[in-house]
């Protein structure tokens, strides 16, 4: 066992053992607000929600996946600057959903260079929330890692006023973000603007190796509401917002992240005594992706300028009510649905046959109605048991008429114009107790996942150049944990067991025969069976009303069971400690993150998002942070990230790609040492 094996295994024993210091502490806590946040605390079973518009530490997040990073259990592939794909428990893709607001968004990049989280810009929500496991069925079908919700407010004035928010950071590497949200109106209207923007430059890494990754991206958003009443809240929100980004991982870079959305809410309160809530919405989500090989690099030699253009339209819809039967009970019954339509166009030739003159082409159509509904029963004032059942109907049809192979050449598409329906179904049971000052709960959970775009479309099977008839993958898991909180001492322990069947594994470098003598290599669709455990636990401790220590730990491992490996992609254990100052004004904090070596691997296996490439090292890094409350309104944050300068990669990014002008790393390296300086300025 390593050193840091040790030091990992035993944060856990301290993090396992909450009630150490339950009872030698009878002092109120008055704490003062953290001005940098370098974790997030579970304070809800299974239920993690965070402030967005919060400084913190690494560097500030500029995408969705940026953020997620710093919820304990989170870990995030990386192909560049931005547009990483989050991964949670070792699942990634379409196990974990995404809803912005309530919308559905899904990249069109069949390479994955724009998952959904490419669209989010965090600062301009007002909370994000992570439901771990399957433990909901209100949020859509499949969420078997979970699901993550950014959500904005909406509440009625009680008379004309505004609020204003606005950030600005700085950073090495040319990194530079404004945020800008206003809101204002009357007890009947309110319009709320935002928008916000960040660049940077090509990083470097711990050894002064300039990594390909400069990205700019932009976001507006504008929403105007009705609110002739405390019980009614009528809103229209429309946005746009677009990216170019370069890759270390590939031969192309983003040239184009366009999206464009509309979306409409309805939210009727207190209809009868019984009758608690009706919220319905509907929404339209475009997404216009291009990748190229000319905009954001050089090409060398004879290199033909090639671009592919991806789209995807997706239209929703979802109608939820809550009722209370009873005084000790809660009921929300509804029902879901989307569509979405895929289509690409792409040329080898951008100088005589540019994309725009292509006609595009449709290659998948995806449609899902669900209908579902949650109870919560109060047993007595400590003890609760809340349950849920979705059954949902899905429909996809291949539209390719023919599919690429070696060398670009098209074959017949054998599933051309197949149609597959299926009817899932998801459901979990969860038993809650309060009890002195701890929150104990388990739960059973099952989730029935239809395989999406990157699974069904994007890749082979082994015995066709069609993947459209993979199976659907089934996850059962069990959780339990326990979350205690007294005076100074915060502290919680989640951990989870599952069996996953037809679990969706993508492998690559796959031989393929293409005559009597010769083979391919590609990249297939597999359904094997699977098991992952793990947990996630974290402490907070207030040393004095100014000083106090956190830390978190991770770990998560799995087997798959078809081939008698280990399951690829997972990341190693992960621990987290820091020691910080805060009164009202100032803020002082250390923050140490450390990860294991990962050895447990399968390389060329993995999910729609990376494979594995081999084994990994261990690494520490050391950050500071500092901030200033110079004014009620003004607030001053500063960090160094990686202080010690290491060079290091997270075990499940991308590998490096041969790039012009760049060194060829094996793994995408993290950025070296980062210093960053962050305003926000606030009235209300």
């Amino acid at each position: 066992m390593t050193s840091k094996s040790r030091l990992i295994s035993l944060a856990i024993c301290t993090l396992l053992a909450p009630t150490v210091y339950g009872d030698t502490d009878t002092k109120d806590e008055s704490k003062p607000e953290e001005m940098v946040i370098t974790g997030v605390k579970t304070e809800t079973p299974l239920t993690i929600e965070t402030d967005p518009k919060a400084p913190r530490q690494p560097l500030p997040a500029q995408d969705g996946a940026d953020y997620l990073k710093t919820i304990p259990g989170f870990s995030v592939i990386r192909k560049g600057g931005t547009s990483g794909d989050p991964v949670f428990r070792g699942m990634a893709g379409s196990r974990l959903s995404l809803l912005l607001d309530g919308d559905l968004v899904l990249g069109g990049c069949g390479s994955r260079m724009d998952p959904p989280t490419a669209y989010v810009f965090p600062e301009t929500y007002d909370r994000i929330r992570l439901v771990k496991g399957p433990q909901t069925v209100i949020h859509g079908p499949g969420n078997s890692a979970g699901v993550v919700l950014f959500e904005r407010d909406r509440e009625r004035m009680a008379q004309p006023s505004w609020k204003f928010y606005s950030s600005l950071l700085g950073g090495s590497f040319g990194r530079n973000d404004e945020v800008m949200d206003l809101q204002g109106g009357t007890p009947d209207f309110y319009l709320r603007a935002m928008a916000s923007h960040s660049q940077q430059d090509n990083y470097q890494d711990g050894d002064g190796n300039e990594v390909h990754s400069q990205y700019d991206r932009w976001n507006t958003n504008l929403a105007l509401g009705w609110t002739p009443s405390d019980d009614l809240t009528i809103e229209i929100n429309g946005s746009q917002s677009d990216a170019e980004a370069a890759y270390a991982d590939r031969s192309m870079d983003g040239s184009k992240f366009a999206r464009d959305n509309l979306s409409a809410k309805v939210i009727v309160k207190n209809l009868t005594p019984f009758w608690k809530k009706l919220e319905t919405q509907v929404y339209y989500n475009y997404v216009d992706h291009v990748m190229d090989n000319y905009t954001l690099r050089e090409r060398t030699g004879t290199t033909m300028q090639m671009a592919s253009n991806p789209d995807r339209q997706t239209e929703g819809a979802r109608l939820l009510a809550t009722f209370t039967p009873t005084s000790s009970a809660e009921l929300i019954v509804g029902a879901d649905t989307q569509k979405n339509d895929h289509t690409n166009r792409s040329t080898s030739n951008q100088m005589m046959m540019p994309y725009q003159d292509m006609p595009r082409v449709g290659d998948a159509h995806f449609q899902q109605l669900g209908v579902f509904g949650e109870w919560t029963q109060t047993i007595t004032a400590q003890q609760r048991v809340i349950g849920g059942v979705r059954v949902d109907d899905w429909s996809a049809e291949d539209q390719r008429a023919a599919t690429r192979m070696i060398g670009n050449t098209q074959h017949v598409n054998p599933t051309a114009g197949e149609e597959r329906n299926e009817n899932l179904s998801s459901g979990f049971l969860r038993y809650e107790k309060d009890w002195r000052r701890v929150t104990v709960y388990t739960g059973i959970g099952h989730s029935e996942r239809f395989p999406d775009y990157w699974e069904l479309i994007s890749k082979e099977s082994l015995d066709s150049i069609s993947a459209f008839n993979a199976k659907a993958e089934e996850t059962t898991q069990l959780d339990i944990g326990a979350i205690y909180s007294k005076h100074r001492l915060k502290s919680s322990v989640s951990m989870f067991y599952n069996e996953i069947d037809n679990y969706l594994l993508i492998q690559s470098r796959v031989n393929k025969p293409t005559g009597p003598t010769s083979t391919r290599s590609t990249t297939v669709t597999r359904n094997v069976d699977a098991t992952t455990w793990g947990m996630e636990a974290d402490l907070s401790y207030a040393l004095t009303d100014t000083w106090r220590t956190e830390a978190s730990v991770a770990s998560v491992r799995g087997t798959n069971e078809t081939d008698n490996t280990h399951l690829s992609q997972i990341p190693p254990i992960e621990l987290r400690l820091g020691l910080y100052y805060n009164n009202p004004t100032w803020s002082a904090g250390v923050f140490w993150r450390v990860a294991d070596e990962q050895t447990r691997v399968d390389i060329n296996k993995g999910n729609i998002a990376g494979q594995d490439i081999g084994a990994s090292e261990d690494f520490n890094v050391l950050s500071l942070n500092a901030g200033w409350r110079a004014h009620k309104n003004l607030l001053l944050t500063t960090g160094i990230d990686n202080l010690l300068n290491e060079t290091y990669a997270e075990h499940i990014s991308k590998a490096g790609a041969m790039i012009a002008g760049y060194d060829q790393t094996t793994r995408i390296n993290e950025p070296g040492r980062t210093y960053w300086l962050k305003a926000q300025l606030t009235f209300d």
